[in-house]
């Protein structure tokens, strides 16, 4: 299996996912700009989210998925099955239990994420809606642990879409349908969410079925607790231990940070929301896609004992990280304003409003390079069972991030929020580092110096280019021709990308030195 290709097709999966999810803030921006009853449901939206990067994408992922690519390396296939049976029961069962309880407590949780916000019950009301959307998108990401070991990385990396899809439908015929009945609008995009995580786990089955891997839930007493018995269970839940503990500093870091944001300005939320849509569009593409392919790769070579593989696949991932998302945070740093312009200037969404999201914009530039090492540096760990390492380093990151958050915030207002954040993900990812190398997990391939000056080099022209147009264009006046406005920033980004490749070329980089095969 060639790596940069497994990468490049998770990447060109997850673009779609971020382009779809752009047009899908585009639009609620767009119909509900950045008012109170925005920020309640970007509250309720955050609150599910947040426990499916929790349980889902992040503790549950990293603690599967080596068990699980370490069981069928050694063990087989028929034990591999009991496996994917138990688990998946267990995680069902305990995900039912969840959503009764957040629907219940829904006031409470609410109070807990943003106790300032204007329209509480509103909040409150969609968090109820959405509770459902943990369960069904935790599902999913048990199908995508094992279809991604086996190598089948399009139908997890595609399934976002149809989310993106269903919230899009929703705010173009169903939100108007609910003001025409004499509903709030926004509730009907909260319903949309729900819709759109039963599509992503239907697409799941056929997909599953097709390398037979579909799971059969226990439904009965008896088979229940036979799952909860089966070792490879206690070894999970063993590993999860650790694994929710690191995986949630980084989630109340965010839930402190929304916490502040409801008691700043109203709009503070939602100028941060999209903010993180951006941001997540490098941080989706590279870091999300290199975690995805490596660490099923990383838990089978650390299984056959192959340091040299282990510590070259590393050694790959991270240069890649490098060539690719330095001249994204430079251009999220010098060239905020007209992303955010073109993108999301419409409609009740104002001039100010961008200008307002720029700045925590430019922030996360100056740690993106860090927020996208972290997740290819951590599945280092993850991939040889080692949960404990990163947690410790999670927790003394979340607490430096929330005292920088005491200097910066009465300074910077919300941008100083998203600046803590990617400070503390530098620090995150240097320490993991030194950690790898220390161990003798990971030892650094010859050329770094020349690779890295060849980089910086680039950046210097992409960033200058950019620093240019961002005065050529007032962006934010013309509103009125949005599509020319978006020509403009099309060809901008097009000729400022050819340029940083052009200089890496002219200083010796090949992207087919890149190529890898697992």
């Amino acid at each position: 299996m060639n790596l940069l290709k497994a990468a490049s097709t998770v990447s060109v999966l997850t673009l779609a996912s971020r382009v779809t999810g752009l047009v899908r803030e585009a639009l609620i921006a767009s119909a509900f700009g950045a008012s109170a009853l925005t920020d309640a449901f970007n509250v309720a939206w955050r609150i599910p989210n947040l426990l499916r990067r929790l349980f889902a994408e992040g503790a549950f992922a990293q603690a599967f998925v080596p068990i699980l690519a370490a069981t069928r390396e050694r063990d087989g296939d028929e034990a591999t099955h009991r496996l994917v049976d138990a688990v998946a029961t267990v995680l069902w069962w305990c995900l039912l239990a969840t959503v009764v309880v957040g629907v219940a407590a829904a006031p409470v949780v609410v109070w807990l994420v943003a106790s300032g916000l204007q329209r509480f019950d509103d909040a409150v009301w969609m968090t109820r809606v959405m509770f459902p959307y943990i369960a069904l998108i935790s599902m999913v990401s048990l199908a995508a642990g094992i279809l991604n070991t086996w190598r089948r990385f399009a139908v997890p990396a595609a399934t976002p879409v149809l989310l993106n899809l269903c919230v899009i439908a929703a705010t173009l015929w169903g939100a108007p349908w609910f003001a025409a009945i004499g509903i709030e609008p926004i509730y009907a995009v909260a319903g949309g969410t729900v819709l759109g995580g039963i599509v992503q786990l239907a697409l799941q089955v056929p997909a599953l079925r097709a390398i037979g891997y579909l799971p059969r839930l226990g439904l009965t007493p008896a088979t229940v607790a036979a799952a909860w018995r089966h070792p490879g269970v206690r070894r999970v839940l063993g590993q999860m231990g650790p694994a929710v503990l690191g995986v949630s500093v980084a989630q109340i870091s965010l839930l402190i940070n929304t916490h502040i944001a409801s008691r700043l300005a109203v709009g503070s939320v939602s100028w941060l929301n999209l903010a993180d849509r951006l941001m997540e569009l490098p941080t989706a593409l590279l870091g999300v896609a290199m975690g995805v392919v490596l660490l099923p790769q990383l838990a089978s070579a650390q299984a056959r004992d192959d340091h040299a593989a282990y510590s070259a696949m590393l050694d790959w991932g991270l240069r890649l990280v490098v060539l690719l998302t330095l001249p994204c945070a430079v251009a999220l740093v010098v060239f905020p304003q007209p992303m955010l312009a073109v993108l999301f200037h419409h409609g009740h969404f104002t001039g100010r409003d961008v200008v307002q999201s720029a700045g925590p914009l430019a922030a996360y530039g100056v740690g993106l390079l860090g927020i996208v090492a972290v997740k290819v540096l951590a599945p280092g760990y993850y991939a040889r069972q080692d949960i404990r390492t990163p947690v410790r380093i999670a927790i003394a990151v979340l607490v430096l991030t929330q005292l920088m958050n005491l200097v910066l915030v009465p300074w910077l207002a919300h941008s100083a929020l998203t600046l803590s954040i990617g400070l503390g993900a530098m620090i995150n990812a240097g320490w993991l580092l030194r950690g790898l190398v220390r161990a003798g997990v990971y030892r650094p391939g010859p050329g770094w110096g020349r690779f890295v000056l060849s980089v910086l080099l680039g950046c210097i022209a992409l960033g200058a280019a950019l620093f240019w147009a961002d005065g050529a264009v007032d962006w934010i006046g013309s509103q009125a021709r949005p599509w020319w406005r978006a020509g403009v920033l099309a060809g901008v980004l097009g000729a400022v990308a050819l340029l940083y490749f052009g200089v890496l070329a002219a200083c010796g980089v090949r992207l087919r030195e890149f190529m890898r095969r697992a």
